[in-house]
């Protein structure tokens, strides 16, 4: 199978998917998806609001109700079909790696990757459809008591533009193998991928009503899940300030579930016995990964000072051969920025280290005259009460901030509202697990950063960056109630 990229790869679904069907939005409002490397329209998809969630959720509602196909749908059952989904992705990977790179901007190999990845947790989470289990509890008296789990009912999830496919399969999974239906709304920047996997989601054999796809925006899709008083749960993806009122939402309306996976500003601390190149390279793709769009991007190097100019030197050197532009060219490693308020927005972050005195080492410009693209960027002499520093950029601008020692390097790195990742680069392994027990964070790496982990490692954050886990068997909680069954056992003398 050729693994080259679809330069232009046909745009197959454009509108809402709900009960196993493409509608237009009762509104009949479209909005233009922006290919994000040339500033062009690819095509306009249905705009979908509250109506159209109203008629997603009734679906899901009806798809849920005891009695139903999916209700009655055997565990393994369900395992299959999502084995069989992840059959189909595999099938038209090439297609859908090129639409997200398409719609994202995302560099082809890593949309591949992607991909991949979304592969993975659909095989993963079909393997846990029938081993979601519950337990048999001692009672006194004459009682048998056991527990069952039982999926929540309809979940709301609202993925983000920076990994689109692969959260999809993120929020759809796990609800799925426990017996949910669910509604998605994908970003308004990204919506192509998700709307194709609907086409294989009905082609896997999913019962109408199961999965609905609502593309729309934030303040009307978004928050149409969020209040909505028939969805039960709603997992989010994306900023800070958003989850915050998802939050607030579902406290108002009926107190749904939550899970939110949030903003980070992830340290990674370089010890003075780190292989510096090594170091550098690994520093380098936390920062530099999917051009910076990532949540956990470790955007805080924290280098010792004994060893801080020979590392500057070195990330330097790599930052600058990073191959910045076309993603359909296999050789590329960043993208453009996601939309030109993103762009604007790390164009305005660079222009604030600058004028709060750090040190401009390169990078810091657009890259062409179309397209959002952006340099590499390096700060040093950043201090910890810089914007830089402090926010969560969410582009390709890394900054270095010298240490004194291990104490001073977790101060450093504790000291923000945030608590995603972290990371520590050394040769010492009894340091090393020193220094990730002190993180307040909720994936460290050591000795690599943004590498390992996948399908069955939970992913979230402390602090303010969320709520629950995603991935691995954490996550099935998230999407589980669970009830106690309690029996009298009459005593025969």
């Amino acid at each position: 199978m050729s693994l080259q990229p679809i330069r232009n790869p046909e745009i197959k679904c454009k509108q809402i998917f709900i009960n196993n069907e493409f509608v237009d939005a009762v509104s009949g409002k479209k909005f233009p998806v922006i290919n994000p490397a040339t500033e062009e329209v690819i095509c306009e998809v249905a705009e979908g609001d509250k109506a159209d969630v109203d008629k997603a959720v009734s679906a899901a509602k009806d798809a849920f109700e005891i009695g139903s196909k999916w209700r009655h749908l055997d565990a393994s059952r369900r395992g299959r079909l999502l084995n069989k989904l992840a059959d189909l992705f595999e099938r038209d990977q090439v297609y859908i790696a090129s639409l997200e790179s398409l719609d994202n901007g995302k560099a082809f190999n890593f949309a591949m990757y992607d991909v991949s990845s979304a592969i993975n947790v659909l095989r993963y989470y079909a393997g846990w459809s029938d081993k979601v289990v519950g337990q048999t509890i001692p009672s006194d008296g004459s009682y048998f008591t056991y527990t069952r789990h039982e999926p929540v009912g309809v979940c709301g999830g609202i993925i983000p533009w920076n990994f689109p496919i692969a959260m999809f399969t993120w929020k759809i999974a796990p609800a799925l193998a426990c017996g949910n239906t669910v509604v998605i709304k994908p970003a308004e920047q990204t919506p192509l991928t998700a709307l194709y996997a609907a086409l294989l989601i009905k082609e896997a054999g999913f019962p109408p009503g199961v999965v609905n796809i609502v593309p729309g925006y934030g303040p009307t899709a978004g928050a149409a899940i969020s209040e909505h008083h028939d969805i039960d749960k709603v997992a989010f993806t994306g900023s800070t300030e958003v989850g915050r009122i998802i939050m607030a939402a579902a406290a108002k309306s009926n107190l749904k579930k939550v899970s939110l996976e949030l903003g980070g500003k992830s340290p990674l601390v370089i010890l003075p016995d780190a292989d510096l190149n090594e170091a550098a390279r690994i520093a380098i793709h936390g920062v530099y990964f999917n051009s910076g769009q990532c949540c956990c991007a470790a955007s805080r190097t924290y280098v010792h000072e004994d060893i801080h100019d020979q590392f500057v030197a070195k990330c330097k050197e790599i930052a600058t051969k990073r191959v910045v532009g076309d993603p359909f060219e296999l050789t590329t490693e960043n993208g453009p920025q996601i939309d030109k308020e993103q762009f604007d927005k790390i164009l305005g972050y660079i222009e604030s280290g600058k004028s709060q005195g750090a040190t401009l080492e390169c990078g810091g410009t657009r890259v062409g005259k179309s397209g959002y693209f952006i340099q590499p960027t390096i700060f040093t002499n950043v201090t910890e009460d810089m914007k830089i520093a402090q926010e969560e950029i969410f582009g390709p601008v890394q900054s270095i901030i010298k240490f004194k020692d291990i104490n001073d390097a977790i101060a450093k790195a504790n000291k923000t509202s945030y608590g995603l990742a972290a990371g520590v680069m050394t040769k010492d392994i009894s340091t090393a697990l020193t220094v990730a027990h002190s993180f307040r964070a909720g994936t460290v790496w050591i000795n690599t950063f943004m590498e390992g982990g996948g399908a069955h490692c939970p992913f979230g954050g402390f602090k303010q960056s969320g709520i629950g886990r995603e991935l691995g068997e954490y996550a099935l909680h998230e999407y589980m109630e669970v009830k106690s069954v309690i029996v009298k056992v009459p005593v025969k003398l």
